[in-house]
């Protein structure tokens, strides 16, 4: 109980940060994106470069040990 004012204030803040107009600069993401996916930070290459595509192949189609979904 008496959680009133502090799920208000996260209802603030949230509302802000939804439909605040934030000037994100796009140019300096897209700049950002794009080196971040040519090399990682030790300058090799990303690792899922190496397992493209692999993603299913060790999968057998169930979630569980009963195999239902």
């Amino acid at each position: 109980m008496g959680r009133g004012r502090a799920k208000a204030k996260q209802t603030k803040v949230a509302r802000e940060l939804k439909y605040s107009s934030g000037g994100t600069d796009l140019d300096a993401l897209r700049k950002e994106l794009a080196s971040a996916a040519t090399t990682a930070p030790d300058g090799s290459a990303p690792s899922w470069t190496e397992n493209e595509g692999d993603e299913d192949d060790d999968l057998d189609g169930s979630y569980g040990a009963s195999g239902s979904r």
